[in-house]
């Protein structure tokens, strides 16, 4: 015999509470499935294979959608940054190496002004960081990247002291990276680090040496 209110053995009212949940987990998913899209829809179609391999460090497929790329290897493929850039930030060495061969430019700036020896300092990858240094034999051009700024003035050897990264503040320091620029806050990289750090004395000793 059927009871007045229950379905399945469930009130009414509980019911209504699980149909509510359930329709609010499926606004949450759709959301999450939109905001994807979006994202994907702000890379340029052309350059989408190019972005995908980047992100996932893909070195087979990095190679295949460099081959097919119909435009600059050094167009920005996500939130202004290139594919050097992001393999840089994600610390994918051979990725870096293969665009390097094709003709990645390493002076490339993003939205915010960096260039990608930024983003492998930033990370503290200190093998991505070596063979950017590396990959010119123009000192110039080393000199340039060492001392490039991003828009909150801040040095490769900034981002690297923030991180307390103490083999790539070694590696920069030994290129050549002046450990007394400042930046836009009056700050030199000894400053970025914490009191106490290998990190810091490294930069402080670097700095009192000159």
């Amino acid at each position: 015999m059927a009871v007045p209110g229950r379905r399945n053995g469930m009130l009414d009212e509980d019911e209504e509470e699980q149909d509510a949940l359930f329709q609010e987990e499926e606004e949450e998913e759709d959301d999450d499935v939109n905001e994807l899209l979006e994202t994907e829809s702000d890379t340029p179609p052309h350059l989408r294979d190019l972005a995908s391999a980047s992100e996932l460090g893909d070195v087979d497929a990095l190679r295949r959608a460099i081959d097919n790329l119909s435009g600059s290897i050094d167009e920005p493929v996500e939130d202004g940054d290139t594919a050097l850039h992001l393999v840089c930030l994600y610390g994918y060495l051979p990725c870096v190496q293969l665009l390097l061969e094709k003709g990645a430019s390493l002076e490339v700036k993003d939205q915010d002004g960096a260039i990608p020896l930024h983003d492998a300092c930033a990370s503290g990858f200190t093998e991505i960081v070596e063979v950017l240094i590396n990959s010119t034999s123009n000192p110039e051009a080393v000199k340039r990247m060492l001392e490039s700024v991003d828009v909150e003035g801040d040095t490769p050897l900034h981002h690297a002291a923030r991180g307390e990264h103490e083999d790539v503040i070694g590696l920069l320091l030994a290129a050549g990276a002046s450990p007394t620029k400042t930046n836009l806050y009056g700050k030199a990289p000894s400053e970025l680090a914490d009191p106490n750090t290998e990190a810091r004395r490294i930069l402080e000793a670097a700095a009192n040496a000159m």
